[in-house]
């Protein structure tokens, strides 16, 4: 589930892709500031000055917008939203006039990201930079509002003006991918969903173009360019890095993709090839990248996951509050400082009665320093109780870098902040369960193996489709992906890297990536990638400074204060320093690394491997 941290210097708005600013303010303008070092120096100050008084106006509108939903809350939310993207824009181009002025690390470090913070760049033709504006909220208008209707339903058949309530919504269509075990109805909700994204593939390949004319004006070579750039190595270094970090898994992968493709097998028949890809729409979403919702047919048989902590909470009479204050108890457990009163005061916990209002679970530093909230309808269950610790690790994260000049308050790269939530969400465990009183005792191993396949499921058949979106891309910015074989290039993807073919034939006349939100919305993906990758290497170095001599899926870090010092340490750092720096400052490492992502699954892995003995491997 994405979250949103507001304290991220343009992750309200730029990344998110919650403000579509005018050509105006898009325009590059003359810088005030002389390329000098005491330029560069005041422009900093300047900016920093400016970006902080943003944030905080923005996340005030925001909070606004999304615990108090109003036509005139949503205009004050864009209206800030603008202001901050604007003003990011228009110092991401004057910091280009001191890349050859010699100044200090710390201005040189501030100077780099205020130039990679951004996911698109106008041209310097102001028409051209309306273009691109207009072109954004078209596509973002056209996935917004994208329906299909079914050939039989009266929008179809009648068109009368009473058929739009037969016609499907992305909901809709997701909760058929999610729930349905009819093989036609599900083919026919996710080749309809698809045809959405059609009208987009036109506009898509101009927003190229311009955007790419953008990226020159702040000395990349193409968009993609510009994304990869931010990750403190050279742009094709990086690729290359994933790719490494991907080849640790396959394997993994590749155990976890014959077990499901022969399970539904055994449910659709010769819908499902014996030793092909698996079909798109049998998956239980639709873009493949997380299968949880057919546990119900790979499950093991006869196995369990040994206890049930909704149960639990709801026996031990554990109300949405006394959810978050065990939360907190965890973080305490590690060393650190309560939070605020006045995160008890202003944080929503429940939906309220009165109003509507956003439940999508995200974590706010509403002033850039103290006023730290989450944002949650909490229900007594056991996936919002690890989501509470998850967002809680934003709020801590937040609060560690407060005293940063303000270009520096942020996660190490884009992944960390959702890393370091996640890392705390893998410690609920059933020891720590049985230790805050909630299990009375931990299950026996035998029901590790259908815990960790509905992880399984979730997280690992995440991370090709995670890779993918951003390979798709950067491969369209750069030219070797051309609008003619948009759609055959994007299969050809999903292909290598989940072992997905289409559910029906997808020639040039359709534009399949445009049916994900992020590349219409143009929000970089990469980061869920690396957010992956970096929790479980978060989790394995921080299990071993606590002493845990279990398996790594059975490890917890509550109560140890060393993981605790060591999480400070990372946190405090902010992006004040190049990732490496601040991987190794948690983990002793400064290489990411994959491997403990497969030594977490490794006993399911040994499972997999047993029941797929005779089974063909790969597609």
């Amino acid at each position: 589930m994405k979250r949103i941290t507001s304290a991220a210097l343009l992750a309200i708005a730029v990344a998110s892709g919650l403000a579509v600013v005018s050509a105006q303010t898009l325009a590059p303008r003359p810088s005030r500031h002389p390329a000098t070092p005491a330029g560069a120096q005041a422009f900093l100050a300047e900016a920093n000055a400016e970006l902080l008084k943003l944030v905080n106006a923005a996340s005030r509108a925001g909070w606004t917008q999304s615990t108090y939903i109003t036509p005139d809350t949503e205009v004050m939310a864009a209206q800030a939203n603008e202001a901050l993207v604007g003003a990011s824009t228009r110092l991401a181009k004057e910091a280009v006039q001191f890349d050859k002025v010699q100044v200090s690390p710390v201005e040189r470090r501030q100077l780099y990201l205020l130039k990679s913070s951004l996911t698109m760049s106008a041209p310097a033709d102001p028409k051209e930079a309306e273009e691109l504006t207009r072109l954004v909220a078209s596509m973002e208008g056209v996935y917004g509002s994208g329906k299909y209707c079914p050939l039989d339903s009266p929008a179809q058949s009648a068109r009368s003006g009473q058929a739009e309530k037969d016609c499907l919504d992305i909901e809709k269509i997701s909760e058929i991918l999610s729930t349905s075990r009819d093989p036609k109805q599900l083919q026919d909700a996710w080749a309809g969903w698809h045809t959405i994204s059609v009208p987009m593939k036109k506009d898509y390949a101009r927003f190229v173009e311009l955007s790419n004319k953008g990226a020159r004006v702040l000395g990349f070579k193409d968009t993609g360019a510009m994304w990869r750039g931010k990750y403190d190595m050279p742009a094709d270094e990086f690729g290359k890095e994933l790719d490494r970090l991907w080849d640790q898994l396959r394997p993994l992968y590749l155990s976890l993709h014959t077990y499901t493709r022969a399970k539904l097998r055994d449910k659709y028949g010769e819908a499902v090839p014996e030793n092909g890809p698996i079909p798109a729409h049998l998956l239980g979403n639709l873009w493949q990248q997380d299968w949880s919702n057919i546990y119900d047919i790979v499950a093991p048989a006869g196995g369990t996951q040994g206890f049930s902590l909704t149960d639990s909470l709801k026996a031990k009479k554990v109300d949405p509050i006394g959810m978050v204050k065990m939360g907190e108890a965890f973080f305490s457990s590690l060393g650190f400082a309560p939070l605020p009163k006045t995160f008890w005061e202003r944080s929503m916990f429940v939906k309220p009665r009165d109003r509507e209002v956003v439940c999508h679970a995200s974590a706010w530093n509403v002033d850039s320093v103290d006023d730290l909230r989450i944002k949650m309808c909490i229900d007594v269950n056991a996936e919002d109780f690890s989501t509470i610790h998850h967002e809680l690790g934003h709020n801590y994260y937040q609060r560690a870098y407060k005293q940063l000049p303000m270009i520096f308050r942020d996660s190490a790269n884009d992944g960390f902040h959702e890393a370091l939530g996640d890392v705390l969400a893998l410690s609920v465990t059933p020891e720590y369960l049985v230790k805050i009183g909630l299990l009375d005792k931990a299950p026996d191993a035998s029901a590790d193996t259908g815990l960790l396949l509905r992880g399984a499921l979730e997280k690992l058949a995440f991370l090709p489709f995670g890779l993918l979106v951003d390979q798709w891309r950067w491969q369209v910015f750069s030219g070797a992906i051309t609008p003619e074989n948009y759609n055959k290039a994007w299969w050809d993807l999903k292909l290598k890297y989940q072992g997905v073919a289409p559910s029906s034939p997808r020639g040039e006349e359709f534009f399949d990536a445009g049916a994900k939100y992020h590349v219409p919305a143009n929000t970089p993906y990469t980061r869920y990638f690396l957010a992956q990758i970096l929790q479980y290497q978060f989790h394995r170095a921080l299990a071993k400074s606590a002493g845990c001599t279990t398996p790594l899926h059975r490890c917890s870090i509550y109560g140890n204060k060393e993981a605790g010092q060591r999480i400070d340490a990372m946190m405090k750092m902010g992006a004040s320093k190049p990732w490496p720096d601040a991987l190794e400052a948690l983990t002793g490492q400064r290489q990411m690394d994959a491997s403990a992502m497969a030594e977490y699954f490794q006993p399911l892995k040994e499972w997999l491997d047993k029941q797929n003995a005779g089974r063909k491997t790969g597609w």
